[in-house]
């Protein structure tokens, strides 16, 4: 049986299977890439998860297991409605791990989903129903959970960290650097500009 640690639920802040399953992706991820958790910013993580499905648990249990976190600026989501995820390491190479098919219909039998689909919040399910499908997630085997793929041609450049920041001529406040625009001779931040251009917070793989 595949172990998490307790704290993954009170940092998530309830019990699912979904966070589980995020963990063991992280934990699988590591193994594959033959490497330790990030400490700083030496791995990335592109979500495929979007919004508005419970599958995005998952992406809490990616950062406990991976300590590649949003804060650190090392997963991105890249909002494709799917339940995978990309870990790459510029020295190591590059792995996808997709949940598969089979199981996620199996899991989506359980009576922990007739509570959701009922607006039932994950917190507020029967403590012996939340251990019942978590449970399922934890005797299941890495192959019969997840597809892993390696992605030899994988390729990305993050945006370069920088401490540069002005004040918008408009409102005053500090922006950075980069998220400043130029509007009527005056550099202004984005919500002063009146609009958002197409550049994204977002960097998809290039």
């Amino acid at each position: 049986m595949f172990t998490v640690p307790e704290w993954l639920f009170e940092f998530h802040g309830h019990k699912c299977p979904y966070s589980v399953m995020g963990y063991r992706m992280g934990v699988i991820a590591l193994r594959e890439l033959g490497r330790e958790k990030c400490f700083d910013h030496d791995l990335f993580v592109f979500s495929e998860m979007g919004v508005g499905h419970p599958q995005g648990c998952m992406q809490d249990g990616i950062q406990a297991s991976t300590s590649a976190t949003f804060g650190k600026g090392q997963m991105h989501k890249l909002y494709f409605g799917k339940v995978a995820a990309t870990f790459y390491d510029p020295a190591k190479g590059a792995v996808r791990i997709l949940f598969r098919n089979e199981f996620m219909d199996k899991l989506g039998t359980h009576e922990f989903f007739k509570f959701r689909k009922q607006g039932v919040e994950p917190s507020q399910v029967p403590a012996a129903v939340a251990q019942g499908v978590i449970d399922m997630v934890r005797n299941a085997t890495d192959k019969e959970l997840f597809k892993i793929e390696r992605l030899p041609d994988f390729k990305f450049k993050p945006v370069p960290s920088s401490f540069n920041k002005a004040k918008c001529d408009v409102c005053g406040e500090y922006v950075f650097e980069r998220y400043l625009r130029v509007k009527d001779g005056k550099h202004v931040c984005l919500q002063c500009s009146g609009h958002r251009d197409d550049e994204q917070t977002i960097y998809l793989p290039i």
